[in-house]
């Protein structure tokens, strides 16, 4: 960088300070002083360093970029309008409903990859893209900006951990060490060298600047990037609102936007030598070859025999080689229990494709997302219960449309000797609660592979839960599976009996059963719990008195008994919930369904008392 361009930068990131104040004044709220401490930064890469086709922001070699700090948005809205993708009369029209310059950043921009602001997320997601990109083998870098508050969050460390593992070179995470949280210093407040250490100890490469508004510092470690085999941390020293000598490094103004009198003083502390950043030559990205990422026409065929005892979690991982043979896009991984959800098949059979993520589930959780955002489509698997610790990754992959696919295995109380701590019985209330996503819960394999192979057409976030016990193949390889339907087993008047998974097995002993005693059951296996086949449901109800009992491995609470009754409430249908009810133990799993009342019995029982 010669002298001018360095003066050029530094204009520019006064800019960016200019344009973050007007929008959060004119907005009446927003995180300016956070959008300040940062805008050298973010100057640096986007007029400095990072190539990227600025009127392409989607092209499959451009470098990335992720705001981990995502209430500094009105600075990563700034940036695109100064490379001329957002106009710059949009910026006023910051939080304004409508307007897609939102308070935190979202993917309905086009420049933003997922949404941020959840804190401690983005560098899990950096993780994975980075890991895309090696697979795919292209050389674009992934950069993740995060403020020093959000790294006392553990998902930082998880992904800090990974990507030393996998000496991710081209992975950069900037540290915004501005010293100020929301509610008072952070921890560790201006002591860089405490970052320093925790990173090296990940087996990162570390440079520290001890001003980061230094930008000629900053250009001179941004040059270094690649140097090595280790993703590099840049830990920056900054002030909060840098810049504007009455609120630069102050208590309480997190999260507070300057009045009308105070930008217009803070304003013309700026002005003088803000530069913009328009016609500025942007680094192009390298022209290689684009991966093939193209769905195939269709997938090979399955061969099951009716009859054969079958876990759906095995089929699972039948369904994942069988897919990947065809299929390009498709990429897994896991969280240390591949050998158990059966994730290893594909593990063998496609390495290159498989990602090891070890027993951190947010982290896993986020690399899969990041792998989608690059056009994959990524199947994170491990017992479901973990996904639990997950909740806000998955949560905010439904904010961000994120085309995840999870699967969870051993389920409910019919894992047995394993106990509480590993049955996951609150999985279906989860999934079901977030934005946009689809639900499944097959019974046999062939339901398994048919949902698996939908999985890869579904966009946004798929749960499909498998189930540890074998089961009896109960359909043709010819059977087909739509989402938002349901599957009528047996034809009766009496009751209506829905389940899914292991509970579907008991529902049709218990019609069997009382069959012989002059009691016929209609049972219908929802194996699309999100959206339910209310169609198919609500028919069977019509004919068996408007009466619907559901079984279900799980508790009574936001599994597949609400979901059926929220559907068919309005209809006048009565659903009686038969569920896990109390906090299980270990047992044999036959001991367990019968104690909890989720058996056939049970279904009879239940049946007579109605």
């Amino acid at each position: 960088m010669i002298e001018t361009d360095i003066e050029l930068l530094k204009g520019i990131a006064n800019q960016l300070r200019i344009h973050s104040i007007e929008a959060t004044t004119a907005a009446g709220s927003g995180h300016p002083t956070s959008c300040l401490s940062a805008a050298d930064l973010v100057a640096a890469l986007f007029f400095g360093h990072m190539k990227y086709d600025a009127k392409n922001p989607h092209f499959y070699n451009n470098d990335r970029f992720i705001l981990s700090k995502g209430h500094a948005a009105p600075l990563l809205y700034a940036a695109w309008a100064e490379n001329g993708v957002v106009p710059v009369t949009e910026l006023v029209k910051l939080r304004q409903f409508g307007n897609d310059l939102e308070g935190h950043p979202t993917p309905r921009l086009p420049f933003v990859d997922v949404a941020t602001g959840s804190l401690g997320q983005g560098l899990g997601v950096g993780v994975g893209m980075a890991l895309a990109a090696r697979q795919d083998k292209l050389d674009y870098n992934t950069y993740v900006l995060l403020g020093d508050g959000e790294i006392a969050e553990g998902a930082v460390w998880e992904a800090a951990s990974l990507a030393g593992f996998y000496k991710l070179s081209n992975l950069i995470a900037l540290v915004d060490a501005n010293r100020l949280g929301q509610s008072q210093a952070t921890a560790f407040g201006h002591d860089i060298g405490v970052y320093a250490k925790r990173f090296e100890a990940f087996g990162w490469r570390v440079e520290t600047l001890d001003d980061g508004h230094d930008m000629e510092e900053i250009m001179e470690v941004l040059s270094g990037v690649g140097l090595d085999e280790r993703p590099l941390v840049i830990i920056a020293k900054t002030y909060k609102g840098a810049g504007v000598s009455f609120i630069q490094d102050k208590d309480n103004w997190h999260g507070k936007a300057l009045n009308a009198e105070e930008a217009a003083k803070a304003i013309a502390e700026l002005q003088p030598s803000a530069k913009s950043g328009l016609g500025v030559a942007i680094p192009a990205p390298t022209a290689l070859p684009a991966p093939n990422l193209a769905a195939p026409a269709s997938y090979p065929a399955i061969s099951y025999k009716l009859g054969d005892l079958v876990a759906t979690r095995e089929a699972y991982g039948a369904a994942l080689v069988r897919l990947g043979e065809a299929d390009p896009r498709v990429v897994a991984m896991d969280g240390d229990t591949k050998n158990s959800t059966y994730a290893e098949k594909f593990s063998k059979q496609f390495p290159d494709r498989f990602t090891e993520c070890f027993i951190a589930e947010q982290n896993l959780v986020a690399v899969a997302i990041g792998f989608g955002t690059r056009g994959h489509v990524p199947f994170a698997s491990t017992f479901a219960a973990f996904f639990t610790r997950a909740a806000d990754q998955i949560r905010v992959a439904g904010i961000s449309q994120s085309n995840l696919k999870l699967v969870g295995s051993h389920v409910g109380i019919s894992i047995g000797e394993d106990g509480p701590s590993q049955m996951a019985l609150e999985d279906l209330a989860l999934m079901r609660s977030v934005v946009g996503s689809t639900v499944l819960y097959p019974s046999d394999a062939v339901a398994t592979e048919k949902l698996v192979e939908q999985m890869t057409q579904v966009k946004g976030v798929c749960f499909l839960r498998t189930s540890r016990p074998k089961t009896p193949v109960i359909y043709g390889n010819d059977e087909q599976f739509p989402i938002g339907g349901a599957k009528v087993l047996r034809e009766g008047t009496k009751a209506t009996v829905v389940a899914a998974g292991v509970t579907l097995f008991e529902a049709l002993k218990a019609a069997d059963q009382l069959k012989a005693e002059g009691i016929n059951l209609t049972v219908v296996d929802a194996y699309s719990i999100k959206p339910l086949g209310k169609k198919e449901i609500l028919a069977a109800a019509k004919k068996t008195n408007n009466t619907v009992i559901t079984v279900e491995d799980h508790y009574s609470e936001g599994g597949l008994g609400d979901a059926v009754a929220g559907e068919l409430s309005c209809e006048g249908v009565k659903v009686h919930k038969l569920a896990v009810n109390g906090i299980p133990r270990s047992g044999h799993a036959v001991e367990l369904m019968a104690a909890f009342g989720i058996d056939a019995a049970a279904i009879v029982k239940k049946v007579k008392a109605l």
